[in-house]
């Protein structure tokens, strides 16, 4: 009796909070129709609001269409208690799960690392740029990098080797898999960098001081860091940074922005070299 309580009130508050955002996403759009609003001029919530949305929507339809048949039904019920992470969207996890759960994930991010890492210092080594080739070597060897050092290949990242649709197969795999993207698809990785990027001016014209303590945590995972482990002020410092970094480039600068979820937060908040 106590498992179906906790069930059943867990459903339901997550059945609540899933109406109300569908509610809310139905506004967001219906403005946008009648204003005739681009995504990019949104607010960083509603931007931020749809993007979520977006994401909750591709894992859940698929479940909702084989819960269809009813014989189905009590065996996923099941499962999804049993596999929450995998089987249920965010709504019908607890904080606690949430938190955990995004641990998780970033871990599986994290093992991707290493790999892009030696990516960029092949690139190095393949265009004789001594300074990306210290940069990697810096990152690999414990040290958080600034903003200045990543800044000054910017032109590596628009053209070959490493803009989007220029680097090798196997970097656009390990990228695609820090967005939990099906790999080798260059348009998606694309447009996730992109989108990204448009969320980071949104979030500018935002300001951080109105993010409370879970959107700030949020908008740090979102851009790579495992924003669980570390505190409020770290997040912040964080963040901070990043926009300062991300302003200054362009959307046909985009794969180097896709990198810095790497070089940016592996060491993370390990000291800097001065």
């Amino acid at each position: 009796m106590v498992i179906f309580y906790v069930l059943y009130s867990t459903f339901t508050k997550g059945f609540r909070l899933f109406f109300q955002d569908v509610k809310e996403v139905k506004v967001i759009k219906t403005r946008m129709l009648t204003n005739s609003v681009k995504v990019r001029y949104l607010t960083y919530r509603d931007m931020e609001k749809l993007r979520q949305f977006r994401r909750d929507m591709i894992k859940a339809i698929p479940l909702l269409l084989i819960s269809i048949p009813p014989f189905c039904f009590p065996l996923l019920f099941t499962t999804r208690y049993l596999f929450p992470r995998q089987l249920l969207i965010r709504h019908f996890w607890t904080p606690q799960q949430h938190t955990e759960f995004q641990g998780v994930n970033h871990s599986h991010r994290a093992q991707h690392h290493c790999a892009v890492l030696k990516g960029l210092e092949s690139a190095g080594s393949h265009v004789k740029d001594s300074h990306l080739l210290d940069l990697c070597h810096k990152v690999q060897s414990g040290v958080h990098p600034n903003i200045s050092d990543i800044q000054a290949f910017r032109d590596l990242f628009s053209g070959p080797p490493l803009g989007i649709k220029r680097m090798n197969a196997d970097q656009m795999r390990q990228l695609c898999l820090l967005f939990f993207l099906t790999p080798k698809i260059a348009t998606r990785l694309n447009s996730h960098g992109i989108e990204l990027l448009q969320l980071d001016r949104a979030l500018s014209r935002h300001g951080l001081h109105q993010l409370d303590d879970s959107e700030l945590r949020q908008a740090c995972y979102v851009r790579g860091l495992d924003s669980g482990s570390l505190s409020i002020n770290q997040c912040l410092e964080w963040l901070s940074q990043w926009l300062q970094f991300s302003s200054r480039l362009k959307e046909s600068e985009v794969s180097l922005l896709v990198h810095s979820m790497v070089l940016l937060s592996t060491n993370y908040p390990k000291p800097y070299q001065h």
